[in-house]
C-alpha cells in the first residue's frame, strides 16, 4: 500500500514538473521570409529568413497589437521590403498574406501595408523593433 502511494505521489509530481515547464505555446514551425527591393524598380531579392520562434512571435505581437486602417494606398515607390509568414510543415495550410514595408524619409518610422487594403504607420518604437528583427539592421543607421 505504501509503495502504491509513493508511486502515485511520484507520478503526480512528475506531471506537475512537466506541466510547469511548458510555456503553453506550440512551435508551429513558422518562419518569416524577407525580401529586399533592388534598384528603383519593383524587383526583389531574397534577403533574410527568420526561423527563431521568439523573433517570429515578436513580429506577430507587433502586427497584432496595432490598429490597421482599411484603406487602399497608392505609394510613390515600391516597398523597400516585403515579407511573408510561412509554415515549414505541409500538414498545415494557411493563406499567406504579403506585408510590404516603406521606410519614412526621416528614417524613424515604417509604414506597413498588409494584403491589398490594410495600412498603418507604426510609432517609432514598434518601427525600430520590427525593422531590426526583419533586417538585422538599426533603422536609425540607414
Amino acid at each position: 500500500m505504501k509503495l502504491t502511494k509513493t508511486l502515485l505521489f511520484s507520478l503526480a509530481m512528475l506531471l506537475f514538473v512537466i506541466t510547469g515547464c511548458s510555456n503553453g505555446k506550440v512551435d508551429l514551425g513558422e518562419k518569416i521570409e524577407v525580401d529586399k527591393r533592388i534598384g528603383n524598380e519593383n524587383e526583389y531579392e531574397e534577403f533574410k529568413e527568420i526561423t527563431d520562434s521568439k523573433q517570429v512571435q515578436k513580429v506577430k505581437d507587433i502586427l497584432d497589437e496595432i490598429d490597421w486602417e482599411n484603406a487602399k494606398v497608392d505609394m510613390e515607390r515600391p516597398a523597400d521590403y516585403n515579407f511573408l509568414f510561412q509554415f515549414k510543415s505541409d500538414k498545415m495550410s494557411a493563406k499567406a498574406v504579403l506585408y510590404e514595408i516603406w521606410i519614412s524619409p526621416n528614417k524613424d518610422k515604417v509604414e506597413v501595408v498588409r494584403g491589398d487594403n490594410q495600412y498603418v504607420q507604426l510609432n517609432e518604437e514598434d518601427s525600430t523593433n520590427l525593422f531590426e528583427i526583419l533586417t538585422g539592421e538599426k533603422l536609425s543607421d540607414l
